[in-house]
């Protein structure tokens, strides 16, 4: 297996860098999360301008056609910039989904438009009954005649604020646990009966309740076969793991860094932090615990690149291992603040909510522990 990057990737990886050092610094992203929009419209445009946004859309659609490794480099320096924009959510769920299980028609309707930065979009998946459950769909799609009618409730529903188009996983048969019978539909989000409740969440993203009241949506507007959805939302949450975890090692690397840099300058007894022992073994097992994390993501992602079949119980293992340890490198790295790493004016705090929200998108470490060694 070839770890190393290609030329291009190099490069892709140095404009994000020179794009975060001047672009999005603490206060910046304040003022974005503040902001009624919750991320910056003509930062999106310059991702788009720059060949982000259709990094990984197929080169038929007007994408790059790169593939997962391009899509983890992205990732992981947006995870040290903190990005708001709705990346995640926009590209590798919705434009994710729409590439595995959308008609060519379809394909050539919104591929193009997203990697444009025309428009924007979002999964729903989750319900609150059982919200790791990615099977669990008790909202209902019952076609009649020429249409299908909606029903029901989905819960933190990422940049579905922003976002022009949802993609909605609703239950045209079977019982609300099976795997069978869920399919997926594409509803412009001012479809009469749609109705939002937006929140913040923690770590300055957005998210809402997304009610369903007799939705109407066009036959066209189904996404993939009818009722055999489980497989493509499987294969793109697993991109989306893939993708997060990239932006989690991203966020630990800032936090790993930043920490050495503050024991450097904290001066206790006239010495600096960094010189006492107890202080250098936690800063070690900081960068041993990093290390891991980033070598099995990239591991994982190059097994899903690769079609393996080992590649799903690598990523539950990854993703089990995310959480583990930017669990251990956001309280070190806090606590090696002293009070200052609890504050909102040190970027220590930010990262470290950013980290905690990972581990729990797409189910916390124990459920994935589980599913690892079944």
């Amino acid at each position: 297996m070839d770890l190393a990057y290609t030329t291009e990737q190099d490069m892709l990886a140095e404009s994000i860098q020179r794009f975060i050092a001047t672009e999005y610094d603490l206060s910046n992203r304040k003022n974005l999360v503040a902001s009624d929009l919750g991320y910056s419209a003509q930062h999106w445009q310059t991702f788009a301008e720059l060949g982000w946004l259709g990094m990984s859309i197929p080169e038929a659609y007007g994408g790059l056609g790169g593939d997962l490794v391009d899509t983890m480099i992205m990732f992981e320096e947006f995870g040290k910039g903190l990005v708001l924009e709705p990346m995640h959510s926009s590209l590798v769920l919705f434009a994710g989904a729409i590439e595995l299980a959308g008609s060519d028609e379809q394909k050539h309707q919104y591929l193009p438009a997203l990697g444009a930065g025309e428009l924007t979009g979002c999964l729903a998946y989750v319900e609150a009954d059982e919200p790791t459950n990615f099977n669990f769909v008790s909202a209902t799609a019952v076609k009649i005649e020429d249409h299908y009618l909606l029903n029901g409730t989905k819960s933190v529903v990422l940049n579905a604020a922003s976002a022009d188009f949802i993609l909605i996983s609703a239950r045209t048969s079977g019982q609300a646990t099976d795997a069978d019978g869920i399919s997926l539909f594409l509803v412009p989000s001012n479809t009469e009966g749609f109705s939002r409740k937006d929140y913040p969440t923690v770590d300055g993203l957005r998210a809402s309740e997304v009610v369903l009241e007799n939705v109407r949506v066009p036959a066209s507007g189904l996404l993939g076969a009818e009722g055999a959805a489980s497989q493509t939302l499987n294969t793109v949450i697993n991109r989306g793991i893939l993708a997060i975890s990239a932006e989690a090692v991203g966020a630990m690397a800032v936090l790993y860094q930043s920490t050495i840099d503050y024991t450097k300058q904290r001066v206790q007894f006239d010495h600096p932090l960094s010189e006492f022992q107890v202080v250098k073994h936690r800063l070690t097992e900081m960068f041993i615990e990093y290390n891991l994390a980033k070598s099995l993501c990239m591991k994982a992602t190059m097994l899903l690149n690769q079609n393996s079949e080992d590649a799903q119980r690598h990523i539950h293992a990854l993703k089990f291992l995310i959480g583990k340890t930017s669990r251990f490198v956001g309280q070190n790295a806090v606590q090696l603040h002293g009070g200052m790493g609890m504050t909102e004016d040190l970027a220590i705090a930010h990262y470290f909510k950013r980290l905690m929200m990972i581990d729990a998108t797409f189910g916390h470490t124990d459920i994935h522990l589980d599913a690892f060694v079944q």
